[in-house]
């Protein structure tokens, strides 16, 4: 059975190719203004995001990468991209068993030239599929699907930083209902099974749940994705983040509770993107809220729009990028600058900081077990812990954590949160009896992990 919980490097690279992005697009000539009186401020939306630890990008046709305005424009202003199609199922495994990597492996080198992050996209879905796999079902289909996962995900193993492992499972409206589709009718536990298989064949790529229509906190979908995300957190089901496609249909379907709900998935202890941006007719204002809403969550790791120009949309007549059909930048592209511009970077520090004070062998009290905490790596903005248990072989440890700190990977246990996302009681899953994870400081430096208890069994 795979696991969730993995040791922090992936989350080191992500830090590291975001500031290799950072100062590449700083050092182009448009990379970079100077206003008066003021710091140095990026003049482009992946170095301005790339500054604040996150990442501003665009989904990619590799039709369009041989027009050199669409090329010049995606160079130049993003530090990230997503296939808009050619790593769905259908053009990927036109037929069954046979493999077409072709525009899916050029999107992936054009963007590793240009320092960008890839986000595959996606591995299962109940749409796009390829006419072998409409025509099949149950235990044929099932296997089919995994094979899929498997087979995609170990091509391109070391090249993907997320994957969009499952695709829009929840049926629109107020049921909180699964969507009936072809795959779900294989059994409820497809979505836990595609998620397994991409982390098996992927270890180091983040896995994610993508969707549309869970913006807005009250809504019925939005909750039954929370309420899955939430059991598979609990069940050590691999799931490192989620994706909120918002395509907005305009100012008004902005949702007031937008950040609330990026934070509350965070709470979960899942990072939380906004993966497929686009608003009807771009205001300035809705666009503008996006960005300061993921800039507020701490584990909002950045934000896709849905293509480049309002030409390249699949919505091309409701204008609803941040480019018009002529590459020029619009009213909206300059407020999602400012915006990010206006955002705090990450605390910057020596990776070789000491950790934070306190005494890290004080044992708790406990039920038959000890807890003895290690401090780990420090960076900038997170540092490492270790805890080991003494005096039993299966147990459960209460960690706390005080805010804004947040706890964002575990490794060698079975981590569950309680509501307020600030308490963890990590047990035992037979990995030994040291467990480890990384906290988030989000601005508080001094505070660092309290045991709470140890309890044997």
């Amino acid at each position: 059975m795979a696991n969730s919980s993995r040791a922090p490097g992936r989350s080191r690279r992500l830090r590291a190719a975001l500031v290799v992005s950072a100062a590449v697009g700083l050092l182009a000539t448009a990379g970079a203004v100077v206003l008066p009186g003021s710091a140095s401020a990026a003049s482009t939306l992946g170095a301005s995001a790339a500054e604040r630890g996150r990442y501003f990008g665009t989904a990619v046709a590799v039709s369009r990468l041989n027009d050199s305005a669409y090329t010049t424009i995606l160079n130049r202003e993003f530090n990230q991209v997503t296939a808009e199609n050619e790593m769905k199922i259908d053009a990927l495994q036109p037929n069954q068993g046979q493999f077409n990597y072709g525009n899916a492996d050029r999107l992936v080198q054009h963007a590793r030239s240009q320092n960008m992050l890839v986000r595959g996209h996606t591995l299962a879905w109940h749409s796009q599929q390829p006419g072998w796999m409409q025509n099949m079902s149950g235990t044929t289909l099932r296997n089919a699907m995994l094979n899929h996962v498997t087979q995609v995900a170990t091509h391109f193993r070391g090249q993907i930083e997320w994957w969009d492992v499952v695709n829009e499972a929840f049926a629109d409206g107020g049921s909180g209902a699964r969507r009936d589709s072809n795959l779900q009718r294989t059994g409820n536990d497809w979505i836990e099974a595609a998620f397994r298989a991409a982390r098996q064949a992927d270890p180091n790529a983040d896995l994610c749940y993508n969707d549309y229509n869970i913006d807005n906190w009250n809504d019925a979908k939005t909750q039954a994705v929370y309420r899955m995300v939430q059991d598979f957190k609990s069940r050590g089901v691999p799931i490192d983040c989620v994706g909120l496609q918002s395509h907005f249909t305009g100012g008004s379907n902005y949702p007031s509770n937008y950040r609330t709900t990026l934070s509350s998935f965070a709470a979960l202890g899942v990072d939380v993107h906004i993966t497929e941006l686009d608003i009807r007719n771009a205001p300035t204002d809705a666009y503008r809220n996006v960005v300061n809403d993921c800039l507020a969550v701490a584990r909002c790791k950045g934000i896709t729009v849905w293509g480049i120009r309002d030409s390249d949309s699949w919505r091309s007549s409701e204008n609803p990028l941040l480019f018009n059909g002529s590459g020029q930048k619009k009213p909206a592209y300059d407020a999602v600058l400012t915006a990010l511009n206006n955002g705090t970077p990450p605390p910057t520090g020596n990776p070789t900081t000491p950790p934070p004070t306190g005494n890290p062998t004080t044992p708790p009290p406990g039920g038959g077990c000890t807890a003895t905490v290690t401090p780990g790596q420090v960076w900038g903005d997170r540092y490492n812990t270790s805890v080991t248990v003494s005096g039993a072989s299966t147990w459960s440890v209460v960690v706390a954590i005080t805010p804004p700190q947040r706890i964002s990977t575990t490794w060698s246990g079975s981590p569950t949160w309680d509501s307020s996302g600030n308490v963890m009681t990590m047990r035992s899953n037979g990995s030994g009896n040291t467990f480890g994870f990384t906290t988030m400081m989000n601005g508080n430096s001094s505070a660092r992990p309290q045991i709470r208890s140890c309890t044997a069994g």
